[in-house]
Order: structure tokens, then sequence, then C-alpha cells
């Protein structure tokens, strides 16, 4: 059985920074595709950033330069560096887990992932 637990959320103000992390069991993290998805109250769930099985990133345009996603194998966690955040960066952020042979343009579309954990919130105060 496949699991994905998430933690790090939190409150923060605005400029500040925050790691969430993405335990994953019944799934090596290495094998697949990883991905952050963030979603506010009444909005549909958006693509945030993921790294590929082997290693490569795609960032969405409004975290590029600010987030960061990493993992380790070790751990079978993989982990998202959100620094300078904004009120605008306030959701629900979900870690998923997907097929290691998605390619680059199927990354940011939330069908194509199998398994999604509970979501950690984040809070970003202005």
């Amino acid at each position: 059985q496949v699991q994905l637990v998430e933690s790090g959320g939190g409150l923060v103000q605005a400029g500040g920074s925050l790691r969430l992390s993405c335990a994953a069991s019944g799934r090596s993290v290495r094998g697949s595709t990883m991905a952050w998805f963030r979603q506010t109250p009444g909005k549909e769930r958006y693509f945030v950033v993921a790294i590929k099985a082997g290693g490569g990133t795609s960032y969405a345009d409004s975290v590029k330069g600010r987030f960061t996603i990493s993992r380790d194998n070790a751990k079978n966690t993989v982990y998202l560096q959100m620094n300078s955040l904004k009120p605008e960066d306030t959701a629900l952020y979900y870690c998923a887990a997907g097929s290691p042979s998605l390619i680059t343009s199927s990354l940011a579309t939330r069908e194509y992932y199998d398994y999604w954990g509970q979501g950690t919130q984040v809070t970003v105060s202005s």
C-alpha cells in the first residue's frame, strides 16, 4: 500500500521560509515522478514543482527562483524548500507520486499522478 505523508506546513510571515517534507512508503521516490501541487478553497489544484526519476526538475513560473525540490533516496522522502514566501503562496500543499515515465509536458497535469498525500497547510501573512 502506497502512502504519502506531508509535513512541515505552518504560519510564516511574508519573506520567510518553510521546508515541506513528503515521506513515502510502499513506493520508491527515486523510482517515481514526485511532485507538489497546491490548492486554495474553491479553486483547482495547481502544479508547483516536480522531480523526475532521473533527477530533472520542472517548476511553475510563479515559484521559480524561490522554491526548490529535492529528495533523499535513503529516507524515501521528497522535500520542498520554500523561500521568499508571499501571501499568494498560501494554500494546502499536496505531495503526489506518478510513473517514472512521465514526460516533461505531462508533469503539470494532476491526472497523471497515481497517489496523493493528505496535504499540509501553508499560510503566509503579509
